[in-house]
């Protein structure tokens, strides 16, 4: 009777929700097997037990028994009832999965209200470690849009949405080394939580960026308004598709399949919609770094081997670029408002027809080619062209989304440029491709607007460098980021002076992260689950990494990255158009970083600094990042910069360019000796500026601050 009612289900679910499953085709060993998987509704339970291609047993609550309803649906499998409050409860799951049975447990417990993962309990994994047993994870992947779940809020809910069901690679987890049992335990838990994640990002579809906003928009609805900007226009997902399309068409008509078009725009909806309708008409959308002046932009033209450059005038005028823009050589400016107009009845009813059938119109669904490419900063030397797939990009939004909860409830304040990786990725395509609501800012320097700007519109996301966030706390009143979940801050080095002044104003943790514009960007960050103050947190999933020994330095390794985020390759000044495919001393696919790092025994990454920001003083290799630590906490109202000019008796010397013309070697002595650092970090030259040369994203200027050092005497 059980079988038949089982059959009869099956057929429905399959109708109604038009399952799909991967993986279950394989031949699994039930012996010792541990089912794991998310918690998104109460279907799951249900959902497993029919399309499981084996009969195992389901771990449930007590409490759960005390409802008709499931206790109606538990007639249809085997399960076990436990009061995970008991310390028998453990001791029962351990016993039932060494009795052979394949065994199904939820290591979340609860079912998600954000849709997210949530708190992963130690229970299970403990299990898994105690019994060897070995782990079958399953990612359930559409029964939280339905009524049948817990999520509050925006996400457009469905009586039968597609469901999906993926089983992954097995694996296990071996019993980790500690001292106690509770020390073990937590290390157990901790190796649960990132398989989860890995799950959570490895049955993510592979698609482009175009078909990613196609999915979040049949998800949400044409409706639904996501972007705001300083137009203080809302744009509805039927909004971006519009102007996707009409923007990707104009591009088309005045560029060749495969070609590499420049975008020079500001931080409005209309810049994301045209990057990603170039790339859904097979070009390749180039962000150009206004900032960069006259000679940056050309070198990265050239890099990149772009000939026509499509701009905003209104935004060239106001940016006060107009000179830096007429003196680019050789390059084919179109400004947006004169194209608009152009477009003939053929056009518009392209448009038309793309708007009612929108997934007919992409001319390059391979997630492999090409989504954008972004330039490095030039702090080092003439800008690279980075190119970043479809899939690294997407990758990368889903390895954040594995490990940290946000939801369609938050709004992100985006003031990063999107030509910088950090607020491309993270600030911009984030949001849009996820359902949260995104206020596109035009600039991060409006120091007091910003606080302004989050207060109104109640943002609960910010993303920013150290000393953007230095200057919105110091501007801010501290109601202002009331509604504030998450700060993200990356690009640089998170001041502890900065992290401190939010938790005492406003009670902010930020969370640090470290990424590279080639990594689409972020390789590591802290999160509410897994973080300690002074690292980086912990590498995304499916991110490999290697360290390989620096001469001259004992703490830590050249710091090498593989994994489905890193970028495809450079274009280089040197040789235009030609794509350099990433390759280190690890072997083909890896990218040297250039930063040296240490990972701690619970997989923390700690930045000891940069190769090429190191100096070689009377033989002794001396971390600038150190030296200007050591000024820091001399000065800490000050900015301080570090850097070197050669000198004939010691190599190489280190120059101090500071704010604070107060500032005195003794009194560098004297914060060296309280860090217990080495006196030859202590800099014998030290400048007085009045600000330090910056780049648009808020970094240092390094390349500007050597030929300041070099000037002197």
């Amino acid at each position: 009777m059980r079988s038949i009612i089982r059959i009869v289900l099956k057929f429905l679910f399959q109708i109604l929700f038009r399952v799909r499953t991967k993986g279950m085709d394989k031949d699994f060993d039930t012996t010792k097997l541990l089912v794991i998987a998310n918690h998104e509704s109460f279907l799951d339970g249900l959902l497993l037990g029919l399309y499981l291609p084996f009969d195992p047993v389901f771990v449930v609550h007590t409490q759960v028994t005390r409802s008709w309803f499931f206790r109606l649906i538990l007639t249809q499998v085997d399960y076990l009832a436990v009061d995970t409050a008991s310390p028998m409860a453990v001791k029962k799951i351990i016993k039932l999965v060494e009795s052979g049975r394949p065994v199904v447990v939820f290591p979340e417990g609860r079912i998600t209200v954000t849709g997210s993962l949530m708190k992963v309990y130690e229970g299970p994994a403990f299990v898994a470690a105690k019994t060897g047993a070995t782990i079958l994870p399953v990612r359930l992947d559409g029964p939280a849009r339905s009524y049948f779940s817990r999520i509050v809020g925006k996400t457009k809910r469905s009586l039968f949405p597609r469901v999906t069901i993926s089983a992954m690679e097995t694996t296990v987890i071996p019993m980790p080394e500690g001292e106690t049992a509770r020390q073990r335990r937590r290390k157990a838990g901790d190796a649960m939580r990132r398989l989860m994640q890995k799950m959570i990002f490895e049955s993510q579809p592979k698609q482009t960026l175009y078909s990613g906003l196609l999915d979040i928009m049949d998800i949400y609805g044409r409706k639904r308004c996501v972007v705001e900007d300083a137009k203080q226009i809302e744009y509805s997902y039927g909004d971006l598709l519009k102007m996707t399309l009409a923007l990707g068409r104009i591009a088309a008509k005045h560029s060749k399949p495969q070609e590499c078009v420049g975008i020079l725009m500001p931080n409005v909806a209309a810049t994301v919609c045209m990057m990603i309708g170039i790339g859904a008409q097979n070009r390749v959308p180039a962000m150009i770094n206004y900032k960069a002046g006259t000679s940056g932009m050309q070198d990265a033209c050239t890099a990149a081997k772009i000939s026509t450059i499509f701009a905003s005038r209104a935004f060239i005028e106001q940016a006060k670029l107009t000179d830096d823009i007429a003196a680019i050589k050789d390059i084919n400016i179109l400004y947006v408002e004169d194209l608009r107009p152009a477009m003939s009845l053929g056009d518009k009813l392209w448009v038309l027809f793309g708007m009612r059938f929108p997934r007919l119109m992409e001319k390059n669904s391979d997630p492999a080619t090409a989504a954008v490419v972004l330039f490095t900063s030039g702090s080092e030397g003439k800008p690279k062209g980075v190119v970043l797939s479809h899939h690294a990009l997407l990758s990368n939004i889903a390895q954040i989304r594995a490990i940290i909860d946000f939801s369609a409830e938050d709004k992100v304040l985006n003031a990063m440029p999107i030509f910088h990786s950090f607020g491309l990725t993270g600030g911009t395509l984030l949001p849009i491709l996820t359902g949260m609501n995104l206020f596109l800012y035009p600039t991060p320097l409006h120091y007091r607007v910003i606080p302004e700007v989050a207060y109104d519109r109640n943002c609960s996301v910010l993303f920013g460098t150290s000393t953007f966030l230095a200057n919105y706390a110091k501007f801010a009143n501290p109601y202002d980021f009331y509604r504030l979940r998450y700060v993200v801050a990356g690009a640089e080095k998170l001041s502890d002076t900065v992290r401190n002044l939010w938790v005492e104003k406003f009670g902010i943790r930020i969370l640090e992260g470290y990424g590279a514009t080639e990594t689409a960007p972020v390789m590591a960050v802290n999160t509410p689950m897994d973080y300690r103050s002074g690292t980086v947190g912990k590498f995304l999933p499916c991110l490999e990494h290697r360290l390989n020994p620096v001469p001259g330095i004992d703490k830590g390794g050249m710091l090498h990255v593989r994994g489905p985020n890193v970028m495809s390759g450079y274009y280089l000044f040197n040789n235009p158009g030609e794509l350099q495919p990433p390759s280190s001393e690890a072997g083909d696919g890896w990218y040297e970083t250039g930063d040296v790092v240490s990972i701690d025994d619970d997989g923390f990454v700690s930045i000891v600094g940069r190769v090429k920001r190191f100096a070689k003083v009377a033989g002794e290799m001396v971390s600038l990042e150190v030296v200007e630590k050591v000024a820091l906490q001399a000065s800490p109202g000050a900015m301080h910069g570090a850097t070197t000019q050669p000198d004939g008796g010691r190599g190489e010397a280190i120059v101090l360019f500071t704010t604070d013309g107060a500032l005195t070697r003794d009194a560098l002595v004297e914060s060296a000796r309280k860090m217990g650092v080495s006196e030859i970090t202590v800099p014998r030259k030290i400048q007085k500026v009045d600000a330090l040369p910056l780049l648009g994203t808020g970094k240092t200027d390094h390349v500007t601050l050597k030929k300041m050092a070099e000037t002197l005497q």
